[in-house]
């Protein structure tokens, strides 16, 4: 089980308002539910296979894409509900749940949901983020069945028993424990917090140990039955596989279920307005004796479905992508002051986050916030150049190609289409769309962007008095 990353490049057109919303009563009817499963072809792309997606009459959407030449299939459960859609007391409810639901049901314990996989070779795992939670598997093609069965039991029927609510709340504590031994992670959770305040996009996706301790299975259970409906729900498929089949088989294992409920439609997209207000920029520093300082530099950015995100993730293999960026070349390359440094960009329904990282000694700390500095208000100044623009349009592409080689990431891809997009672009399309991306666009962001105020978050041996605002 694990919590999410940061970002990714984006991977869907611009002006499509993202799903994701907040309550859905499964058994409510509505007006425009189906009462039979809706089926249509989404692509058939020469650089993948045969997408389609069927609505079931409950809400729940199935997405397939058919890769006839793999001999593997990974299947994921994706709910539309993460951090940000809990309450203050409920600050780490979303990935408390995720570990739970692999404790057991009312047809397998723990044991058997794991050892049944692992039986044919398989794999399964979850993660949990700010805006949705994933259940995945990864198998032969020829025991998809089993994998659709006992992955759709978990998320649909767990049991949550209380002796599984107190162990898993051990284990999430020493996760917590964990992450905080890790500097070069906390500091991102400090930037975070920074710019976003007491919203729940600055709260911690795994909680505190204060939010964690005191959490009951009856608000853990109250989370599960209210949020895991079948509106929220995308399944996603992606291997050697025929689509009927998929879908004959999760309706199949879903039966009866909590998930089998009364004709409804897809919830509604996650809210973009209003806009999630930011704090002013301020500094925080961690004090902590380690043997390397960690520095995060960042601000608000924009949002998943802003017009320039294309331009942005040019901007960024610019600016700190790879060892040919900017930052890299100068920080560490010509200097030899840090070993790791890095620029990245977050992005939500309603928001973004852009920030740079470096870690380097605690001597040198300064004089590599200094430089980056200088290199950020450099390039805001000056703008990239022609060079700088084929070569951060060339990383965008090929990162995006290559990271379709397997059926796991064509898995994430149908899914993230569906849930944060509402839509599948295919991948020509969106390769156009980087080729697109022209000098002005970049350089416009740069003004804007890199020209706001930008907050400091710092994990080391320091004080708030050896930086300046």
């Amino acid at each position: 089980m694990s919590r999410t990353r940061r970002s990714s490049f984006p991977t869907a057109r611009p002006g499509v308002t993202p799903p994701g919303g907040r309550h859905a009563t499964a058994t409510t009817r509505s007006a425009g539910a189906a009462t039979r499963a809706v089926t249509r072809t989404l692509s058939d792309d020469p650089l993948g296979g045969t997408v389609r997606r069927t609505v079931l009459p409950s809400g729940l959407r199935v997405l397939t894409e058919a890769i006839p030449a793999m001999r593997s299939v990974s299947f994921g459960i994706w709910v539309a509900v993460g951090s940000r859609d809990e309450t203050g007391p409920q600050a780490g409810a979303a990935h408390f749940l995720e570990h739970l639901l692999f404790k057991g049901t009312h047809k397998r314990d723990a044991l058997e949901i794991s050892s049944s996989i692992e039986a044919v070779g398989g794999e399964t795992n979850a993660f949990t983020t700010k805006e949705y939670t994933c259940y995945y598997a990864r198998v032969l093609d020829e025991d998809l069945p089993l994998a659709i069965d006992v992955m759709c039991d978990l998320v649909a029927d767990s049991v949550l028993e209380p002796a599984d609510v107190e162990t898993e709340r051990g284990v999430i504590l020493e996760e917590i424990a964990m992450h905080d031994d890790e500097p070069g992670d906390e500091v991102h959770d400090l930037l975070t917090r920074a710019v976003y305040g007491d919203h729940p996009l600055g709260r911690l996706i795994s909680g505190t140990a204060e939010t964690v301790t005191p959490m009951t299975r009856r608000q853990i259970q109250s989370f599960y039955r209210r949020r895991y409906v079948a509106p929220h729900i995308v399944i996603a498929a992606a291997g050697n596989l025929d689509h009927a089949t998929v879908v004959r088989l999760v309706r199949s294992a879903l039966k009866g279920s909590p998930l089998d409920t009364d004709p409804a439609t897809p919830a509604p997209h996650r809210p973009t307005t209003p806009a999630v207000r930011t704090q002013a920029p301020t500094v925080v520093v961690h004090a902590k004796e380690t043997e390397q300082a960690h520095v995060v530099l960042g601000c608000p950015g924009i949002d998943r479905l802003d017009e320039r995100r294309f331009a942005l993730g040019v901007l960024n293999n610019v600016l700190g992508g790879g060892m040919s960026s900017r930052l890299f070349q100068e920080i560490r390359e010509r200097r030899g002051l840090a070993y790791s440094v890095y620029s990245y960009a977050s992005q939500y329904a309603d928001s973004g986050l852009f920030g740079v990282y470096a870690g380097c000694a605690p001597g040198r700390v300064q004089e590599v916030l200094e430089l980056t500095r200088a290199e950020l208000a450099r390039t805001a100044e000056h703008g990239v150049t022609e060079a700088e623009l084929a070569r951060g349009k060339g990383m965008s592409k090929g990162s995006f190609v290559l990271g379709l080689e397997d059926t796991g990431s064509r898995m994430s891809r149908l899914a993230k289409g569906e849930l944060l997009y509402g839509d599948l672009v295919p991948v020509d399309e969106l390769l156009h769309r980087v080729d697109a991306v022209t000098l002005d666009d970049v350089n416009a962001l740069v003004a804007d962007l890199l020209s706001r105020p930008m907050s400091l978050a710092v994990v080391g041996p320091f004080g708030e008095s050896d930086f300046v605002a």
